[in-house]
């Protein structure tokens, strides 16, 4: 199948899901282009994707420079505060906010050039040691105090990855435990703090996803195809 068949598919998929768990919030299905030449990436633009994903801060700079503003482009891989520099004009939301320390580069690099930045605070609610993020105990006190101290981010709500496995039942726990985190922080009412995007599900699990209450589904396989990451 084209990568455009693999989109309508995709987001008919998304549809009937939708239907199917009574979901009525929408579902925007991002294109992860880690490795994805930019050929590939304007033909999934051409097919209807709005929002695409990179994983590291050069890449999406670089693709940046070539696409332009025919899409929004999100940071979805962990951000070094040396790297901040490189999309802080460029990425519509970060999803990888998860230590003070980038806040506090973020909210620099943000006021110099007087802009508000989207982010997503990532968790780790598997607690496994191969992923970044916070644990989910933390994640209060975290958001707290960045709405307390770094006026120009905005968090728009909370990214995590669920295990890749095969029990179902164990990756609904994971995103189902966001969603409740997502509505303790809602409840709380603070200041430049919203929870309405939930960034969960992949390729392998976004149906699950979806149930659970995910707005943005990061998927990258199941449009491009298997992608050789060492490249």
């Amino acid at each position: 199948m084209s990568i455009k068949d693999n989109i309508i598919s995709i987001k008919q998929n998304i549809d009937n899901i939708r239907k199917e768990s009574n979901r009525q919030e929408d579902v925007n299905l991002m294109a992860v282009t880690k490795t994805v030449d930019v050929d590939k990436v304007l033909e999934a633009i051409d097919a209807g994707i709005t929002d695409i994903g990179e994983n590291k801060p050069q890449e999406l700079a670089r693709k940046y420079e070539i696409i332009g503003d025919k899409v929004r482009y999100h940071l979805i891989g962990t951000l070094q505060t040396n790297k901040v520099k490189y999309i802080i004009d460029k990425a519509y939301m970060i999803h990888s906010l998860d230590r003070i320390a980038l806040c506090e580069e973020i909210q620099k690099r943000a006021e110099k050039i007087d802009k508000n930045i989207n982010c997503l605070v990532q968790v780790n609610i598997s607690k496994e040691e191969s992923k970044h993020g916070l644990e989910e105990e933390s994640v209060i006190d975290f958001v707290k105090n960045v709405s307390d101290n770094y006026k120009n981010i905005h968090i728009k709500g909370l990214m995590t990855m669920a295990p890749f496995i095969d029990d179902d039942e164990e990756i609904r726990k994971v995103f189902k435990s966001l969603k409740n985190l997502s509505l303790k922080i809602n409840d709380l009412n603070l200041p430049n703090v919203e929870m309405d995007t939930l960034s969960m599900g992949m390729s392998h699990d976004y149906k699950i996803a979806i149930e659970e209450g995910a707005t943005i589904i990061r998927v990258g396989t199941s449009i491009f195809g298997q992608r050789n990451y060492n490249k």
